[in-house]
């Protein structure tokens, strides 16, 4: 894998006094912070490792940049569809920005050495920053990697141990920021959209958790018949409280407050006992929302909304109650070896099917384009 240093901006501490207001708009208000001084170039061309405390766990990892021929050539490997109207909204903000304020992230299978000197960089320097969010009680550290020996070391780790990465967070920004490259590179002067801000954590220093949908769905059918057509699919067992699934192929559905464990058929497993057509976001698609419901396409259709795992059943009831027709599934996350793999075979899982851990906050660092 190549990795590029670049050089960042930096938000001025000094003129934010609520970190969790600011850098929750950044991603929007990125010119007019800019313009009016809230952000400082660096002076030299870093690496910049990433550590995030939050109450279960840390997160240590390296922020460079990518060329996107790893990407076209497929080093940087994807699992998941892109939604059309997510791919326009990222173009508009790109352009209007002319700057990444987020890093997409990448994951690797777990290279010891990289953790270890990782680990080693940060005990031995003082982080150029650190940013405390009330909010979700996380704390966030950044050291910079700007020594050439230190640079090189790490570009020569990343080349010879970590041949491939694959996208954990960022579908739509390297797929939007690759079109901007091959239509907009030769045309303009004003900017270049070669290289992509990257973080990269290892699978050990990654979590996945569940993405889960809500369904505007009971419009054309009774809550009876959608139940009854379900458990032609499913085994359907009542929950006298909520609670998540326990394993793969197990799903949770949210209807009419009341809750419900739904385990596939096994003879829907063994119709494609293999590859992505066996998981269950792709299965559900396919099975529910295609078959029952008339969703052709999750990635256009508006009556699909999509809740992160970190919400809890709680938030996905509280999304399904805005809605008298919405019904609501949990899913199991996926595990890792079953996306390496995915990505391996160049499947591709339906839209929003991961929820990734550690997520970084926008406007920490910036690469101008």
């Amino acid at each position: 894998m190549h990795i590029l240093p670049f050089r960042a901006l930096f938000p001025n501490l000094n003129l934010i006094p609520s970190p969790d207001y600011f850098f929750a708009t950044v991603k929007e208000e990125f010119p007019e912070y800019y313009d009016s001084g809230f952000f400082e170039q660096t002076g030299e061309e870093a690496f910049y490792v990433y550590q995030i405390q939050s109450a279960r766990r840390d997160y240590l990892g390296l922020v460079g940049c990518v060329d996107l021929r790893d990407y076209r050539e497929g080093a940087i490997r994807k699992h998941e569809q892109t939604i059309a109207d997510q791919e326009q909204k990222q173009m508009q903000l790109a352009l209007k920005r002319k700057a990444g304020v987020k890093p997409i992230l990448l994951t690797y299978p777990d290279v010891p050495e990289i953790g270890v000197w990782l680990r080693r960089f940060a005990e031995r320097h003082h982080p150029v920053f650190e940013v405390h969010f009330e909010g979700d009680g996380q704390h966030h550290r950044i050291w910079a990697v700007h020594a050439p020996e230190d640079v090189a070391e790490a570009r020569q780790l990343f080349l010879e141990q970590v041949p491939v990465t694959y996208i954990a967070d960022g579908h739509h920004r390297i797929a939007t920021t690759t079109l901007m490259h091959e239509k907009l590179e030769q045309k303009t002067r004003q900017g270049h959209y070669g290289t992509l801000l990257a973080a990269f954590f290892s699978s050990a220093d990654l979590e996945i958790l569940d993405f889960n949908r809500v369904i505007d769905a009971l419009e054309d059918i009774t809550p009876t018949q959608f139940l009854a057509r379900l458990s032609q699919l499913f085994d359907i067992e009542y929950l006298p409280k909520p609670e998540k699934p326990r394993r793969k192929h197990e799903l949770v559905l949210y209807m009419y407050r009341e809750w419900y464990r739904l385990t596939w058929r096994p003879h829907v497993l063994q119709a494609d006992d293999t590859g992505v057509a066996a998981l269950d976001a792709a299965l559900l698609n396919e099975k529910v929302l295609r078959d029952i419901l008339g969703i052709g396409d999750v990635r256009n259709d508006l009556r699909v909304e999509y809740v992160e795992g970190p919400k809890g059943l709680d938030g996905l009831r509280k999304k399904a109650l805005k809605n008298k027709n919405a019904v609501a599934f949990c899913l199991y996350p996926i595990e890792l070896e079953d996306l390496f793999a995915l990505a391996d075979a160049q499947q591709m899982l339906p839209p929003k099917s991961t929820w990734f851990e550690p997520r970084m906050k926008n406007g920490m660092l910036v690469q101008e384009f």
